[in-house]
């Protein structure tokens, strides 16, 4: 009687124990016992071929899917109006996260995000803060511009390769809403800081989808004399870079390292690094983190910046860039964001 009961408690205790190690695994590797953790996301207009904005969006969403081993998908609009129907989806299909590509986005976020409260939504370059279940990506696309602005003319003063010196800057921008706005209004201080009485045209097309009127535009203003084209205008902005090709001038890249569109044009990129504000609030979501409210992103937290120069631009461009970033974080520079 005694050996069968040792026998059974023995087998209790093993099975315990047993049962502990495999709750503690599942624990430890977030297997079986845990759901797949979703995060949806919606482009606007401009779709992920922009080569800009939207892809920045996606490649945050895409290192998140292999590094953090999460289920991602990609809904891509066609027009505005789509903007509430896609987020819709996936907030009914209980996605855990759903993320909004876009100034243009804020009203349709407002509203799906009131109809599902208990939703977590991220929305790119639009504030909105009096919802707790509604984080806000911004950036300082002044600062960017701003870099882009000193660069320009510095390659300008210094005669660089297809420069006239008749310091004349061209700027396209898409839509005129405030991130493409404070791009701008930094590119143009940027330029007048270095060249006090340069002339700096600015042109709106209307679209971030449509680069045959980038280029249209683009070409107006190369033809008043600008040796450098900025493209503040998503898919748009093609047509700017194709413009400044053709024309043998040089054109500067907007949101993420656009010099694979064109190495011989594309001398930099003021760059909006939305894929590191992408990952980094799907992250914090997974791990519990979701915090509601504007997170800013700038270069000290190395959310906008200047991407590489193509090749041949002087060391004296890239020391000066560092020492303008260097003010910049120190408070030194104010730049607007607004264009006057």
């Amino acid at each position: 009687m005694k050996r069968s009961l040792y026998a059974v408690l023995s087998l209790v205790v093993i099975a315990a124990l047993l049962l502990s190690l495999n709750v503690s695994w599942n624990m430890a590797s977030g297997s079986t016992s845990q759901k797949t953790f979703k995060v949806g996301l919606v482009t606007d207009v401009g779709g992920v071929n922009d080569r800009s904005f939207n892809q920045s969006a996606y490649e945050g969403l895409k290192r998140a899917e292999k590094e953090l081993k999460i289920k991602t998908t990609l809904i891509q609009s066609k027009q505005m109006t789509d903007y509430v129907p896609n987020l819709q989806k996936l907030a009914k299909a209980n996605y855990d996260l759903i993320i909004a590509v876009g100034f243009l986005m804020h009203d349709s976020v407002v509203t799906v995000a009131k109809q599902f409260p208990k939703a977590k939504f991220l929305i790119i370059d639009s504030e909105i803060s009096d919802l707790p279940n509604v984080a806000s990506a911004m950036f300082r696309e002044e600062q960017a511009g701003y870099l882009a602005g000193v660069a320009a003319a510095l390659l300008e003063k210094a005669k660089f390769g297809k420069t006239t010196g008749k310091n004349i800057f061209g700027v396209v921008g898409g839509m005129k809403i405030p991130p493409v706005d404070r791009y701008i209004a930094g590119f143009k201080a940027g330029v007048l800081s270095e060249i006090p009485k340069a002339k700096v045209i600015i042109k709106y097309t209307g679209k971030f989808d449509d680069p045959a009127s980038g280029k249209q535009v683009a070409l107006s203003e190369i033809a008043q004399g600008a040796d450098f084209v900025f493209q503040v205008a998503g898919q748009t902005g093609l047509g700017v870079i194709q413009a400044a090709k053709e024309k043998g001038v040089y054109a500067i890249g907007v949101d993420s390292d656009q010099s694979y569109v064109a190495p011989a044009t594309v001398v930099t990129s003021a760059m909006k690094r939305v894929d590191v504000a992408t990952y980094s609030v799907i992250k914090d979501t997974l791990n519990g983190k979701f915090k509601s409210g504007i997170i800013y992103f700038d270069l000290k937290n190395n959310g906008v910046g200047l991407a590489p120069f193509m090749k041949g631009v002087p060391n004296s461009v890239s020391a000066k860039i560092n020492k303008v970033i260097a003010d910049i974080k120190a408070g030194k520079i104010k730049i607007p964001t607004e264009v006057k």
